[in-house]
């Protein structure tokens, strides 16, 4: 398949088309993602919670993102992928940010990176899309803050948070992000913001109006007991493994399995 860039995404959003956006952890999700016609990936920090057992996503390494992308970026050579940085890899200094960001780049090749935050990291953005970097922003409700907000809350129901969120996503443009996340926030907000903005939103729990969706493989699929409201299960994927680990078990036990096909002589 032929490599997709933002040159691709951009084609696709100007030709009317919405743009579909899967978190991706490891190679085979990445292939199954992209033979199925996802149009980008993102390598989220939500990896703490889908794979490593975490309770949020704060205790993820900037060398965890490192390893999962290098993961993904194999899994999909043609792809473009999202290096999502984790918590505490750019809020402490705008070197760190740049460094990290470089790196990972460097180290997975990926495309582009996304980091939480509104208006305050506009002026990193855009030192960080100078220096080449791709930036993905992200506003609304952002799990990397969830010990401030005191838990997983919509954003931008009353009129001060919603103007807030307007404000953020223009200065995020204007510094220079490629796209933003909006994450958790009202359908009609998300339609304004989307129509404000010259670039496009990728919306998680915030509407049909944005200019395309992103969302958790893991509840795609059904992998994990978790439902969130703003994902819609297309397989009941973990029953369906436990069934088949199941049978596999009781194979062994009973002795049907190996059978002579499954045999060398």
């Amino acid at each position: 398949m032929k490599k997709v860039t933002l040159t691709t995404l951009r084609k696709r959003v100007d030709s009317g088309e919405k743009l579909v956006m899967s978190t991706a952890y490891s190679a085979i999700e990445s292939r199954l993602c992209m033979s199925a016609g996802v149009d980008f990936m993102l390598v989220g920090d939500s990896v703490g919670m889908t794979h490593l057992g975490y309770e949020n996503t704060l205790p993820v390494t900037m060398e965890d993102m490192i390893s999962h992308t290098c993961a993904v970026r194999r899994g999909a050579p043609e792809g473009f992928i999202v290096l999502d940085m984790p918590f505490m890899s750019y809020q402490e200094s705008d070197a760190l940010a740049l460094h990290n960001a470089g790196l990972g780049m460097k180290l997975t090749g990926a495309d582009a990176v996304k980091l939480e935050g509104g208006a305050e990291y506009a002026p990193l953005i855009a030192r960080m899309t100078g220096a080449g970097i791709p930036v993905m922003g992200h506003i609304g409700l952002m799990p990397q803050r969830v010990q401030v907000s005191g838990g997983y809350k919509i954003v931008g129901r009353d009129e001060a948070g919603a103007e807030k969120v307007l404000r953020d996503a223009l200065a995020l443009q204007e510094a220079g992000a490629f796209a933003v996340v909006l994450e958790c926030i009202p359908e009609e907000l998300g339609k304004k913001v989307t129509e404000a903005l010259a670039i496009p939103t990728i919306g998680i729990g915030s509407g049909k109006y944005c200019s395309g969706q992103v969302q958790v493989i893991t509840d795609l699929l059904g992998l994990m007991e978790f439902k969130p409201k703003h994902a819609k299960r297309y397989l009941e994927g973990g029953e369906a493994i436990i069934n088949a680990l199941r049978s596999y078990a009781n194979e062994v036990k009973n002795g049907t399995f190996p059978a002579p096909e499954n045999t060398f002589q």
